[in-house]
């Protein structure tokens, strides 16, 4: 529905005329608990802190009364001890870490440092309202602008496939899609954020005059401003607001095996015992879609699939082979289903179109083909949220299933319609509420399994997401992407912008899911690089998860011991069960501490302006620059029928990428030990079985031993790795792995302290316990150099070996 200029003026010269009385209103604001109340230009501009860092700043037209319920932010205001002043011109509100502004005479508001650095501008005129129908409700197009400083960058605002890592001088349409995650949170290289809550979709901009959210359907301007001082600060903040993110088990960091899809127990039983044979190590199978029979029986929440005659057998041997799995759920439902007949009784389905359209999988659908009648259950209203945990309670938790795959939880909405937005909800319109959906079927999982048991840790892996998704257990994926090389590439800034709105656990189909643009493809020399390649960057990102359509994607798919490919993958499976120590003490970095598993450069080097616009390069942890190669090198690509096939292979000649080091630290090469300075780009090796990575000064490296599985050795010697440079410290994190007896405290931490004038390094005194706690902790510790404990493989020589008892230790290197 478009909104006309001649509305738009209409409002304004309202607004204007409505003017020769603010300036009086203006004199006549309301001082409230933490904040204040001012009516000007028309409108009511409500200023409240939450925190002494975080402000919400309300909006709405005078007469217009509604009630505005946050379903995002779970924070209650603190009680701030803030302060007030007025000039002629402006209405001063303060804290201790911010003040803001609002303009008697248009209501723009202004936020300013404590050091009188002003953050963020709100435009002359301010926010805007059009008035428009929602179904039979008066409502309003929303609209708030706001002036940005000319050399700072902006970052956020969800998951998009462009490749823009900077979000500058861009038009983002945030609407849930399946390649297309909605997240309104905006931050700055200034420090600062925005949380723009409006569930409906929202147009934001940026140019060189202005730079705006425009909603499609609101009752009020209602954003939060935070000041973070830097990019975690604001991440914090954020996560103060909507919630923080629980642990996750420590097997969900090994590696994860799936394809589209497993058509039986044994099928997918064989994979997990075909990677202990090979010696490869696995810990997570996923069963995709079907187990649950034909498209009217779609997500039934029970195994009528005859392949998967014995569904509890199946767990019971996937745990025997130590290893877990989980299993495909939908927002939608069959026709012929259990939860359809309930949910369609009560009125909790809604009538849009969804996957699947038809009755058969077929894409395109034929015309003649006859519908599936999968209906979208309603999210939005608890009693369908309850009945949805009934039936996969009973269905699949109860057989002792590890986690959930919840799949199309955008949801899946075909033929895009106002009459299909028209659609009620429990909440309001489909319009208003459409972005919200993933938050509200994806927190109906965890809240309900969080009831049911606490024995093991939520573990949901989800197509979609919205602001404050961290707090329910979920790891997002980016969607059902093609597998191409600049496809590949544009996933690096997709999951760091994701990252920036706050929420942390991010993933993508490891070789992409599509197999379009390659034919044979475990035969193609040519996908087998683009596969290598995105196994690599996989390895570094919060979860590990190989999985697509059009060819499987197991291992010995690739070829045998002894080949590049397969070689080169075994080789980056084992280095990830190496880093667990070091990844799960950075999850527990993201839980206590609100910091973020992969890091845009900003958030590190927010100094460096060379470092700020980088998207094919990030930081792993607070230690690793990662930099995938995201360019073939060693294969000829050909193309054949508009598909690519391998040429000629060439690897007697070792190919390079372009690295930009950040400055201000040294940077060690993880491979070879070389150090080189920081502030420079250098050309970096990348022979196909080695991806550039690079260790920051003074960086403390956890490595644990070779594994087949994450917990087979758990009490085995920790390499300490210390990457002399700068003085440095690291938090090592264990607990009993998969229940939530560290809420209760059940944790132990280490915090390893490096000296590096002295040459020193400090094991500090054990900080609490847990059932079954090592109490005696070798630690072989190697100080790196060019000739030791570099590399994936465990170090043959240690500068020291010590064993610690939980006292404080000091050692001299």
């Amino acid at each position: 529905m478009k909104i006309t200029f001649f509305k738009r003026i209409s409002l304004l010269l309202f607004l204007i005329v409505f003017s020769t009385m603010s300036n009086i209103n203006a004199q006549n604001f309301q001082k409230t608990s933490n904040g204040v109340s001012v009516p000007v230009n028309g409108l009511n501009v409500s200023i409240e802190f939450y925190s002494p860092e975080t402000v919400r700043v309300l909006k709405s037209p005078i007469g217009n009364d509604f009630e505005k319920k946050s379903h995002s932010v779970i924070k209650t205001p603190e009680s701030v001890n803030v302060s007030l002043s007025e000039n002629e011109n402006q209405i001063i509100i303060s804290s201790s870490k911010l003040k803001v502004y609002i303009n008697r005479k248009n209501g723009a508001v202004s936020f300013i440092s404590p050091e009188e650095k002003s953050l963020l501008v709100e435009k002359d005129y301010g926010a805007q309202f059009t008035s428009i129908k929602d179904v039979n409700e008066d409502s309003y197009v929303v609209r708030q602008s706001y002036v940005l400083d000319k050399d700072e960058e902006i970052y956020g605002l969800g998951q998009f496939q462009d490749g823009n890592m900077s979000q500058r001088n861009q038009k983002l349409h945030l609407l849930q899609e399946i390649l297309i995650t909605a997240v309104p949170v905006m931050q700055s290289s200034k420090g600062y954020g925005v949380f723009w809550d409006n569930y409906s979709p929202t147009d934001f901009t940026d140019s060189v005059f202005e730079t705006s959210f425009e909603s499609r359907i609101g009752d009020c301007v209602d954003y939060y401003f935070m000041y973070g001082g830097n990019s975690d600060g604001v991440v914090k903040q954020i996560r103060n607001l909507t919630g923080q993110a629980p642990m996750f088990p420590y097997w969900t960091y090994g590696y994860w095996q799936s394809k589209e899809r497993y058509k039986s127990q044994q099928e997918a039983l064989d994979v997990v015992k075909k990677y202990r044979t090979l010696g490869v190590p696995i810990d997570g199978l996923i069963q995709d879609w079907q187990y649950w029979g034909d498209n009217s029986h779609w997500n039934g929440m029970e195994f009528l699939n005859p392949e998967f005659p014995n569904p509890k057998k199946m767990i019971d041997e996937v745990h025997n082979l130590n290893a877990h799995v989980i299993f495909s759920i939908w927002s939608s439902f069959g026709p012929k289903t259990k939860p359809f007949k309930e949910l369609n009784e009560k009125g909790l389905l809604f009538d849009f179109k969804t996957w699947p359209l038809t009755e058969k999988n077929i894409w395109p659908q034929p015309k003649d083909a006859k519908k599936s009648g999968v209906r979208v259950y309603d999210a939005f209203n608890p009693d369908a949220r309850d009945i949805y945990w009934k039936y996969l309670n009973k269905g699949i938790f109860s057989l002792g299933n590890d986690g959930w795959w919840m799949d199309s939880t955008e949801p899946d909405h075909f033929e895009r319609e106002d009459k299909d937005y028209d659609e009620q909800t429990y909440l309001g319109s489909f319009r208003k509420y459409r972005n919200l959906y993933p938050l509200k079927t994806v927190g109906g999982v965890y809240d309900h399994q969080r009831a049911t048991s606490d024995d093991k840790r939520v573990f949901i892996l989800t197509r979609s997401a919205f602001a404050g998704q961290q707090r329910y257990g979920a790891n997002s994926w980016s969607g059902d992407v093609t597998a191409n090389w600049p496809h590949f590439k544009n996933q690096i800034a997709a999951g760091l912008n994701f990252s920036l709105t706050g929420i942390p656990y991010w993933n993508t189909d490891i070789g992409g899911f599509f197999l379009w643009n390659y034919p044979e493809t475990n035969r193609n020399s040519a996908y087998k690089e683009l596969y290598v390649r995105w196994l690599q960057y996989g390895t570094f990102c919060p979860m590990m998860r190989s999985h697509g359509t059009d060819g499987p994607r197991e291992i010995y798919q690739f070829g045998e011991k002894g080949t590049w490919a397969y070689d080169a993958i075994e080789k980056f499976i084992n280095l990830r069960y190496r880093l667990l120590p070091y990844i799960y003490a950075t999850s527990w970095d993201v839980t206590a501490n609100s910091s973020s598993m992969i890091r845009a450069l900003v958030m590190d080097f927010a100094d460096d302006k060379k470092a700020l616009d980088i998207n094919d390069e990030y930081m792993f942890g607070k230690s690793l620059l990662v930099c995938p190669v995201t360019d073939p090198m060693y294969v000829e690509v050909k193309k054949e029928d508009n598909r690519f096939v391998g040429g000629k292979e060439d690897f007697n000649t070792t190919k390079s990428r372009e690295v930009y080091l950040p400055a201000n630290t040294k940077w060690t090469d993880f491979w070879t030990g070389k150090i080189y300075d920081g502030g420079q780009t250098i050309q970096a090796e990348a022979p196909i079985d080695i991806m550039p990575l690079y260790v920051k000064s003074g960086a403390i490296l956890p490595m644990g031993p070779l594994v087949q599985y994450a917990t087979e050795k758990i009490n085995a010697p920790i390499e300490i790795r210390i990457y002399p440079g700068a003085d440095g410290e690291f938090v090592l994190y264990d607990d009993e792995k998969d229940n939530y007896n560290y809420e209760k405290g059940k944790y132990a931490l280490v915090k390893l302290t490096w000296d590096d004038q002295n040459k020193s390094l400090t094991i500090g005194k054990r900080q609490g316990s847990f059932a079954k706690m090592k109490k005696n902790q070798k630690f072989n510790i190697v100080l790196v150099n060019s000739k030791n404990g570099i590399g994936d493989k465990p170090s043959k020589t240690f500068t020291k070996t010590i064993t610690y008892k939980g006292k404080e230790k000091t050692i001299q290197l």
